[in-house]
């Protein structure tokens, strides 16, 4: 949490901690990082945005502070608007410049309308804060409103008019899942947080709806993500909204829940994603996930670890049953037995078969999503075993109505491997530090976050000022993820980092402090901003 003067004193009054400065200053030097490496238009927006995100996000400290947001978020953290703010931006600008690399005009004016839109998303997010702040902040107003313009401008002049309605429909959807989702999942999100999942779901969503109008020829694999993600969202809002009417928790919900599944299921998903691939979407799966031998081993394989990981719940509930304390809550070091799993999970599909990877991480996300859904919505016979089986695994970040940290872990751990243009990942654009986008989830999450909690929680005596992550923490997990990339080396023939050491070197220690300062979810938000860097 953030340290909060009375709220009676003037704008200037107000002081922000020292470990919001310290997560700002890490984004800061993140954003001239990449306009170093870029420097165009689109990067002095970026600069721009960020300044004026920075002086926001202690609006948005002070309304939380206060409890005078609109909607209930999560308060274990400050709000996270800049670190959240600067993902969509940056993301679309290293996108742009990988592909223009790559010859690819298509995916750079592609990635220009992912940096507009995120940007566009952003100064959103900064209005609604600015509008609902007493007294009004007449500097930040100011500050805002420059910076504002200065984007708008540039924007106006880069994108063409079909660009600037894509930029708004997105921007368009966003508002409506803020006002549905924000108000239906109190305290699950924080500002930041909110602004980064629903951006990236209103972005999903406007694309799906684009490709399907437009009937555009793409490969099945970023279909099946498309409408898998745009499925389960709906399928979510949808039973929501029913059960608000309705006791979900009766066996008559429950066997209506069941069988509206499958009616959306096989009566709009399934002809949906027909529609787009052309083709049978079971018998393409069937025939994709078996269509080597190699992915018949890593299926069995991950099958394994599955069960595994299945094992490791159970055994670690009938210890809280044997355990007198009623209390019981599974330790840090056995939490993070779920990050070795994924790191074992990933590093095979990565090296040995990325497109498989891409499509069973799809599949685990819908199946994680829709067992949350049994789990809050108390469906039987499933229902209520889940939240007991769940609740032992909880920590602060899970104080709403859903349980998300494992699903932000399997998201941290996907992105980098969904978020690439496969086209622009050819003729050599991911050379050098880009070798290693792929590994982005699990060097940050899987091997950085995992060493920092494990060490820091038992070893760490010096701490970060302002925070409870240690000194001891944040020096292992970049030790930790050197050598994971050195080990990267030798097993994966594909990666040559071309002598970037020292801006491998330099995003691992970025990203690694940004651990150690952020109160947002760092499952989610590390991979993406060690992307962007080895991206750049």
């Amino acid at each position: 949490m953030t340290r909060q003067c009375p709220p009676q004193a003037p704008e200037s009054g107000f002081a922000l901690s020292g470990s919001v400065l310290a997560e700002a200053a890490v984004v800061f030097a993140v954003v001239l990082s990449i306009h170093a490496a870029v420097w165009d238009r689109y990067s002095w927006c970026a600069v721009a945005l960020a300044v004026q995100a920075f002086y926001v996000q202690y609006k948005w400290d002070r309304l939380l502070q206060q409890g005078n947001a609109v909607f209930q978020f999560r308060m274990s953290a400050n709000s996270g608007l800049l670190p959240a703010s600067m993902v969509m931006p940056l993301l679309g600008l290293v996108m742009k410049e990988r592909c223009l690399t790559a010859g690819n005009p298509y995916f750079e004016r592609f990635g220009i309308v992912v940096a507009a839109t995120g940007m566009a998303v952003a100064l959103f997010s900064s209005v609604l804060a600015l509008g609902i702040t007493r007294p009004v902040p007449t500097n930040t107003c100011a500050i805002s409103g420059l910076a504002g313009g200065i984007i708008i401008y540039i924007m106006k002049h880069s994108l063409s008019v079909g660009e600037v309605i894509e930029v708004l429909e997105v921007l368009l959807i966003f508002v409506y899942l803020n006002m549905i989702l924000l108000y239906l999942l109190p305290r699950c999100f924080t500002p930041g947080e909110a602004l980064l999942v629903l951006g990236g779901i209103s972005f999903v969503l406007n694309q799906l709806i684009k490709r399907s109008l437009t009937e555009s020829q793409g490969d099945p694999v970023d279909f099946f993500l498309l409408v898998v993600v745009v499925g389960m969202v709906l399928m979510g809002v949808f039973f929501s909204t029913l059960f608000v009417f309705m006791d979900s928790g009766t066996w008559a919900s429950s066997i209506f829940f069941h069988l509206m599944t499958c009616v959306l299921g096989l009566g709009v998903v399934l002809p949906w994603l027909h529609w787009l691939i052309r083709r049978n979407p079971l018998l393409w799966l069937l025939q994709f996930l078996f269509y080597t031998e190699t992915r018949i081993y890593l299926l069995a394989y991950w099958s394994l670890l599955a069960t595994m990981a299945c094992l490791v719940v159970l055994y670690q509930n009938a210890k809280r049953s044997s355990s007198e304390s009623k209390k019981h809550k599974a330790p840090t070091i056995t939490r993070k037995y779920f990050h070795f799993i994924v790191v074992a999970t990933y590093i095979p599909g990565i090296i040995f078969d990325r497109p498989l990877l891409y499509v069973a991480a799809t599949v685990c996300l819908a199946v994680f999503i829709f067992l949350e859904y049994v789990r809050y919505f108390r469906i039987k016979p499933l229902g209520h075993t889940l939240r007991s089986l769940l609740s032992l695994f909880l920590d602060e970040r899970d104080s709403g109505p859903l349980i998300l940290t494992h699903i932000y872990l399997l998201l941290g751990m996907s992105l980098p491997i969904w978020l690439i243009p496969r086209p622009c990942a050819q003729k050599g654009s991911l050379g050098g530090a880009r070798a290693l986008v792929p590994y982005a989830g699990v060097l940050a999450v899987g091997v950085g976050d995992t060493v920092a909690s494990i060490f820091g929680s038992t070893m760490g005596e010096i701490r970060w000022p302002g925070t409870k992550k240690t000194f001891e923490g944040t020096m292992t997990s970049i030790f930790a993820q050197i050598i994971s990339v050195a080990l990267i080396l030798i097993f994966d023939s594909g990666v040559d980092l071309n002598y970037s050491y020292a801006w491998i070197l330099g995003s691992i220690s970025t990203v690694s402090l940004l651990e150690a300062y952020t109160t947002q979810i760092d499952n989610l938000l590390l991979p993406l901003y060690l992307l962007i860097l080895l991206m750049a």
